[in-house]
């Protein structure tokens, strides 16, 4: 299983890259500045260890889209993402139960596609969807503190959404969406587990078209 699972990260990768090329041969380019806010879960596959609830945090940056089409574009970006979760682990030899906070700050590169409805009067539809490898800046603890030796450096997932864009005029426009994030990497290092826990998010996606 994790063998496919593998094959299919790396085929959807090499599609994503092939878009990207063919991008940079025609069209036009745009700029966005984004801010979300976003609700984001801990999930393991142990059964043993619970999630013990959400954090609310918030991402923010620019997302390049490199348009092949006039509907179809790639999207790519540079992204500060504030997340992560509550996790409930049960005793461990003479050790009591015990929960903890993970507050966790990345760098993302997002590499996806976007496709976008003809014009309806001023607004446009889309929908997109790709990968989200990120990179591990911060991690903090329940009490503040760092832990970032229990978080791997590098976590990928996928994302899918949409919303509208509203057209101000000219190249000018507002993008209101909502944009799900699911893990496929393990977050965390060994604690004494041999389980795997991946980070979820559901993202409200503000955004100015440039």
């Amino acid at each position: 299983m994790k063998n496919i699972m593998n094959k299919l990260h790396v085929s959807i990768l090499a599609f994503v890259l092939s878009i990207n090329l063919q991008a940079q041969e025609k069209g036009h380019t745009r700029f966005s500045l984004v801010f979300e806010p976003i609700i984001s879960w801990m999930k393991s596959d142990d059964i043993l260890i619970e999630s013990d609830g959400p954090l609310a945090g918030y991402n923010f940056g620019v997302k390049i889209d490199r348009f092949f089409g006039e509907n179809y574009a790639f999207t790519t970006g540079l992204m500060i993402n504030t997340s992560g979760g509550k996790l409930s682990y049960p005793p461990v030899e003479s050790n009591s139960a015990y929960s903890t906070t993970y507050r966790l700050k990345h760098i993302e590169i997002p590499l996806g596609l976007r496709l976008r409805s003809d014009d309806l009067r001023r607004i446009n539809i889309y929908g997109r969807f790709g990968l989200s490898p990120q990179i591990k800046i911060q991690a903090l603890g329940s009490d503040g503190s760092s832990i970032s030796d229990e978080v791997n450096l590098f976590e990928l997932g996928y994302h899918l959404g949409g919303g509208i864009e509203y057209s101000l005029g000219r190249k000018n426009g507002i993008i209101l969406g909502l944009i799900f994030n699911n893990g496929f990497t393990d977050i965390t290092k060994n604690n004494g587990f041999n389980d795997k826990t991946i980070l979820n998010c559901l993202a409200l996606e503000f955004g100015f078209i440039f």
